[in-house]
């Protein structure tokens, strides 16, 4: 066939945060300019700072900025953009948009409309994969969307069983059902969820497979009809349906097992006349059998590992392929070297049920080192909002073994500093340390396994941890006076007085309080009380953001950050792995705060209240239903905590709500008083 070049000089990335920070490195490599898109939001996100150029969709709701074809195009047309890479997530899947690329003249780096629609489709890819010869879970995926028919096949599969949004991936629409009671509301919060993040509340029915692995195959193809595939990611190790850790290769692939899946996702690319970067996501059981799942038809979050082990740059070959270019290699070219493990750092608080996390990013410092490799789209001074995916960082490390790689990956993690919000970082580190993990058996069932509710619900902060935070908080206020003063001022520099003065401070953090008593005794020394405990500390090194510390003669290390406009009454610090934020109470002028007690229902954070499901003068039982709250793409369910009566609903349906508002109030029954003895 004869080769059809379209080189482009001019690329749009149709993406936000690390993705498009990714796509950009590459393409700026190669020569090739580039577009930024962002919303108000993201005015002043690197990606935006990164690009050649750049153009203001809309305000910060996606289906107003990064979800608006029409938008999108049109800052293509503006800054003269000749192709369009869509990045993954937002409109990566979408055929209307692909085509309407299309019939703008714009290259759309990723695979045909068709192939985009077929297999964005969870029912009609399957049922085309089931023709093709290619190994399918049981289930139902039919066109017949009824909630009779829905029950009734379910009644056929068994259980326990999956619902799956027909549309899209991530998780969102879906939801495991272990027995027949709970099938209708799960159809019905995972009909919602797929509709507000899809567009579309088809879903699928299929057999769980429990404890499998979750292995995906890397396949890439021309328009010339050359297709292979990369090797393996092992996709395992998820909660609520979403990759936590990938790695290549799986540890328990065989040759002849990754010869078996490699070519049963080529098929199914071929099957589908598939052009540029793809994977076919597979559940690998104990006894060695495979089973499509679904093919995302873009790039892949986890992508890195795979480059690091083949040597290839995906990005650089998506170009050179939407250009028209044949593939450079062939099957037996792809070879495998060492191991690769991604860690997803995710803004989201592992103590409360790994609920998304906001806000700003007071401080970001990524690791550096051999072995060591962060793909990140935050940056000091940025905000994290509730608009959008928690995801803020690949951390990936690398190695000849996987022991390497993995412990490579806990240094990276433990010496990458995030201040500001709380993120999955010291429970990312515990994954990489269980032994499960450390001797390649995890499957989607690792985290449930492996930690337990008290695992996931954090520990109380050390008397060392606020000791230090007292020591280098009091050294943070003495040199920022000493900087604006051309004395040393005696109430800060008090050791060199005949007697030591104590400075007082009430820490509060994790929502825990203690009362810290600092004594300078040296011009490097102090002894610090901790709610009556004593410790002595010297401070070795204090500079910029990092200090050394003597601890009861233990050397630690410590990075910390005062935030801007904090006044010197918060410290924020990484103590072996855990970020803790203290704020001194005894510093800041204390606000009327009215207690919420119990049956107050508050928002856990910010998001989009999409449903009330009670009204004043209701009467609730413990764990009834009260709402659903969207955010960061996820629906949560609000239940009762009490028995009683709805005195007050405070927000309606469609209302934005922030972090800890209060929602509605509940009025304890008589009853339920009488019986705990209030």
């Amino acid at each position: 066939m004869e080769m059809k070049m379209t080189p482009f000089e001019s690329l749009l990335i149709a993406n936000r945060g690390e993705i498009a920070c990714r796509i950009m490195r590459t393409a700026q490599r190669m020569g090739i300019s580039t577009a930024a898109v962002y919303s108000e939001a993201d005015k002043d996100a690197p990606h935006v700072r990164m690009a050649d150029t750049s153009f203001l969709l809309g305000p910060a709701p996606v289906a107003e900025s990064y979800l608006s074809i029409e938008r999108v195009l049109e800052a293509a047309r503006q800054m003269g953009a000749q192709a369009i890479h869509p990045g993954y997530g937002f409109l990566s899947e979408n055929a209307a948009f692909a085509a309407q690329c299309a019939n703008e003249g714009f290259i759309f780096v990723g695979p045909n409309v068709e192939a985009i629609k077929l297999m964005g489709d969870k029912a009609q890819s399957k049922r085309r994969m089931i023709e093709a010869g290619v190994p399918c879970i049981p289930g139902y995926q039919g066109e017949d969307q009824s909630e009779e028919t829905l029950l009734a096949e379910a009644g056929k599969i068994g259980f326990p069983l999956m619902v799956k949004a027909s549309a899209g991936g991530g998780g969102r629409g879906m939801r495991l059902v272990e027995n027949k009671k709970d099938l209708a509301a799960a159809i019905k919060l995972a009909r919602s969820e797929a509709e507000n993040a899809f567009g579309s509340g088809d879903l699928i029915l299929e057999r769980a497979v429990m404890q499998p692995r979750h292995v995906e195959i890397q396949i890439f193809a021309d328009q010339y009809g050359n297709t292979i595939h990369l090797g393996e990611r092992d996709c395992s190790v998820q909660r609520r349906h979403q990759k936590v850790i990938e790695e290549a290769p799986c540890t328990v692939m065989t040759e002849p097992l990754r010869e078996a899946m490699g070519q049963a996702a080529v098929s199914a690319a071929r099957d589908v006349d598939y052009v540029g970067a793809g994977t076919v996501e597979f559940l690998l059981d104990d006894g060695g059998n495979f089973y499509f799942l679904e093919m995302n038809t873009r790039l892949q979050v986890e992508h890195p590992v795979t480059e690091i082990v083949t040597g290839l740059d995906l990005v650089e070959l998506q170009l050179k392929t939407a250009m028209g270019a044949a593939l450079a290699l062939k099957q037996d070219d792809v070879v495998l070297k060492g191991h690769a493990i991604e860690a997803r750092l995710y803004a989201e608080d592992v103590h409360q049920g790994f609920l998304p996390a906001t806000g700003p990013v007071d401080f970001w410092q990524p690791a550096t080192g051999e072995g060591i490799r962060i793909d990140d789209g935050i940056a000091t001074g940025g905000e994290v909002s509730p608009f959008y995916d928690p995801m803020l960082a690949k951390i990936i490390g690398y190695g000849h073994s996987r022991d390497e790689a993995r412990q490579r990956l806990i240094t990276a993690l433990a010496q990458s500093h995030l201040f500001g919000l709380v993120s999955n970082k010291r429970f990312l580190m515990a994954v990489l340390e269980r032994s499960d993990f450390i001797e390649g058996r995890a499957t989607t069932a690792f985290i449930a396994e492996n930690f337990s509710e008290d695992d996931l619900a954090g520990k109380p902060v050390s008397a060392e941890a606020y000791a230090v935070a007292g020591v280098l908080l009091f050294e943070y206020q003495r040199r920022a006076s000493t900087a604006l003063s051309t004395g040393v001022p005696e109430a800060l520099l008090n050791w060199f007085g005949s007697t030591a003065m104590a400075t007082p401070f009430q820490f509060e953090a994790d929502g825990s309080v203690a009362n810290v008593l600092v004594t300078p005794n040296s011009p490097r020394g102090y002894a610090v009380v901790v709610n009556g405990e004593t410790l002595e500390i010297t401070v070795e090194h204090f500079i910029d953001h990092q200090a050394r510390c003597l601890v009861d003669g233990r050397r630690v290390t410590v990075v910390f950050n005062v935030p801007e406009g904090s006044h010197g009454t918060r410290i924020q610090m990484d103590w072996h792995g855990e970020t803790y934020d203290f704020t001194n109470l005894a510093g800041i002028t204390a606000s009327a705060l009215s207690a919420v007690g119990e049956g107050a229902i508050v928002a856990p954070m910010h998001g989009l209240l999409i449903e009330v499901a009670v009204k004043v003068g209701d009467v609730i039982s413990r764990g009834d239903r009260l709402g659903v709250l969207e955010a960061m793409k996820m629906q949560h369910e609000l239940s009762a905590d009490v028995d009683g009566v709805v005195s007050e609903v405070h927000f309606a349906q469609g209302d934005q709500v922030a972090a800890d508002a209060l929602l509605l109030q509940i009025n304890v029954s008589d009853s339920q008083t009488e019986a705990e003895g209030v």
